[in-house]
């Protein structure tokens, strides 16, 4: 018989085998096998608006809208992971010689949500809506001197009026079941009821929403289209909330109401809740902030040795930490360095406030030293920035103008309401400088932003650059095909624009995006668009199983 003593000291021995045999257990059992996904699980994100239209057609206007309408629909082609054009309903493409005909090949196990098979009718019958005045759709001009016919079920041939390197950009816009809009007239066709109960070929399809007592839309459900062509999503289901604010939606993911939110700005990073549950993905958007130099309304300006020095004397690290929270990527060019033919002028730009100085001596402005701003004679370095009433650019605004005193230059700094900025300064040219953002993609068009012919409302060429040789690279790289000339166009072009400093470029700013530590397999680095952050999302997971790792050689 054991003593009490002995029958504790016997319990407590066999409860160290038998956790120790547990341990070890799991330690080899987890050393043999490997986690993978499994189909199951629900996300729920939530997102700051209404959605309206759930219509690739008319969607480029609310975020709300695009999130929902990039889930439900496919295009010929889309975005992958990189930003770059890949397939999508197309299996396949090919290129008349002349560079004017495009033959798609869609493919043929492409299904819309109700089982029945995407085709070229319902390819061509999407272009000629979107080309139609009467739709008014956004992408209007998208499809202006372009032609779509049928060669067979399955294959559609598009005509240009002259090449265009972007097409196949356009080609990403969703595709409309046919049967289902063409008895919709163009009058009823911002009001169909199909945009809030849409019927695509995407990852997911439409299931429900809920709305509040005032008619507001206040969660929108999906659930994963099984039959997808390119497999069946392995998350379940999807619900978007929304939300009338920034705000609200902050305090939203605080209270884990929802697993993500679209977007948070680098100064409300702040007040998420730190939390090993959740990680704030840094995604590359195509979009950039500079200061545009209209040097036909300073004097100052108008002087190249002014602008070098001005260009050398920004501390993009400084702004960047200060008004990003270090959340962005300093730029010295029109072009990412995602982007082909980005050519790297760091070093030429860095940061040097002693040879600015040094410049401007050597150009004869002069230090007032009353004053401590310098002169040339009879000018004085001072001009405006001006700028809209956005935290961040003002924010911006302020320090340039103290980075800019450090060198011997006087700025002011006029802040803009939005619609003041737009209508009677950027529409008029009416500036001296112009502190604001530009949006490409990651195959960009800069066309409209630095041709003469765009230095007028409605373009784009905020800094109303006019220069032969850039003009004469920007009308050929648009017919372009060859990805590795386009590129070592780009590359002259940068350096026509560095050379001549009509634009001091600061940052990209970073698509921040807050997510569940629990969803896994988001691979997207690079978006176009805040929409394209679903670009792999069927291949999300939330699930997991372990399986035996296969054997090495």
């Amino acid at each position: 018989m054991l003593s009490f003593r002995e029958k504790l000291l016997v319990s407590f021995l066999t409860l160290l085998v038998v956790s120790a045999t547990v341990f070890w257990g799991k330690v080899i059992y987890y050393g043999l096998t490997e986690p993978i996904a499994k189909f199951g699980g629900e996300y729920t994100e939530g997102v700051v608006g209404q959605p309206i239209y759930i219509n690739p057609l008319l969607s480029q206007t609310s975020d709300a809208d695009a999130d929902l309408v990039g889930l439900v629909y496919s295009g010929l082609f889309k975005y992958g992971n990189d930003g770059k054009i890949v397939n999508d309903l197309a299996e396949g493409y090919e290129v008349s010689e002349d560079k004017k005909a495009y033959t798609v090949f869609i493919r043929k196990n492409a299904k819309w949500h109700d089982g029945q098979s995407v085709t070229a009718d319902d390819v061509i019958f999407t272009f000629n809506i979107l080309k139609d005045p009467a739709y008014k759709s956004p992408l209007r001009q998208n499809g202006q001197g372009v032609e779509v016919a049928k060669v067979d079920d399955f294959t559609v041939r598009f005509e240009l009026k002259n090449p265009y390197f972007g097409f196949l950009e356009n080609m990403t816009v969703g595709i409309l079941p046919k049967r289902i809009w063409q008895d919709i007239s163009a009058e009823r066709f911002s009001l169909a009821e199909k945009n809030l109960r849409p019927i695509g070929s995407g990852p997911y399809m439409f299931m429900d929403f809920q709305k509040d007592s005032s008619g507001n839309i206040i969660t929108y459900k999906l659930s994963a289209f099984k039959n997808y062509y390119g497999g069946s999503p392995y998350i379940s289901r999807l619900n978007f909330n929304f939300y009338p604010d920034s705000q609200s939606l902050i305090n939203a993911f605080n209270k884990k109401e929802v697993a993500g939110i679209s977007n948070v700005t680098p100064e409300k990073l702040g007040e998420l809740k730190s939390s090993k549950g959740a990680e704030v993905k840094e995604l590359v958007i195509p979009r950039y902030f500079a200061l545009f130099i209209n040097q036909t309304k300073s004097v100052a300006l108008a002087y190249d040795e002014v602008r070098k020095a001005l260009a050398i004397s920004v501390d993009r690290k400084e702004i960047i930490d200060k008004v990003l929270d270090g959340k962005g990527l300093p730029l010295y060019s029109p072009l990412l360095p995602q982007m082909d033919g980005h050519v790297d002028f760091s070093a030429d730009y860095a940061y040097n406030p002693e040879e600015a100085g040094r410049i401007l001596d050597g150009a004869g402005w002069a230090l007032n030293q009353e004053s401590g701003v310098r002169e040339k004679e009879g000018d004085k370095l001072e001009f405006e920035i001006v700028t809209t009433d956005w935290p961040e650019l003002t924010e911006n605004a302020e320090l340039l103008k103290n980075q800019w005193g450090e060198i011997g230059a006087k700025v002011d700094v006029k802040v803009l309401s939005v619609s003041d900025f737009q209508q009677n300064y950027i529409r008029t040219r009416e500036y001296p400088s112009l502190l604001f953002g530009q949006a490409l993609s990651f195959n960009p068009d800069l066309y409209s932003f630095w041709h003469s012919s765009n230095k007028r409302d409605p373009g784009l060429n905020l800094a109303l650059f006019d220069n032969k040789d850039a003009d004469g690279i920007l009308e050929a790289v648009r017919q372009e095909t060859d990805e590795g000339k386009r590129a070592e166009s780009y590359r002259q072009l940068e350096n026509i624009i560095k050379e001549k400093n009509p634009a001091i470029f600061l940052y990209s700013q970073y698509y921040l995006y807050p997510i569940s530590r629990s969803v896994k397999g988001m691979d997207v680095k690079n978006i176009n668009s805040p929409s394209w952050r679903f670009a792999d999302i069927h291949k999300w997971y939330i699930k997991t199983s372990r399986v035996w790792k296969q054997g090495r050689d």
